[in-house]
């Protein structure tokens, strides 16, 4: 029971989605073909714009480009700007 368990957590991470808006550098690293100087990147380019008006806004951040946010848009979803 308890490897069930651990297996269904394991695969609900895997497929989490992620808030661009509020999201860390962690959960960006998350992502398909996002590491962690990507994700820094998506973080820093977050706190001089604000906030992202659209998913598409990430492939303006360098080294995010149009086919690694359509690798991930079915994780990704815009929240509320903070």
């Amino acid at each position: 029971m308890k490897i069930l368990f651990v297996l269904l957590v394991s695969v609900s991470l895997m497929f989490a989605v992620v808030n661009i808006n509020s999201a860390t550098q962690k959960d960006f690293a998350s992502l398909k073909g996002v590491g962690v100087k990507k994700a820094s990147d998506i973080v820093s380019y977050r706190t001089k714009a604000k906030c992202f008006k659209s998913i598409d806004e990430l492939a303006k951040v360098k080294g995010i480009g149009k086919k690694t946010v359509e690798k991930n848009r079915k994780n990704l979803v815009l929240g509320k700007c903070k």
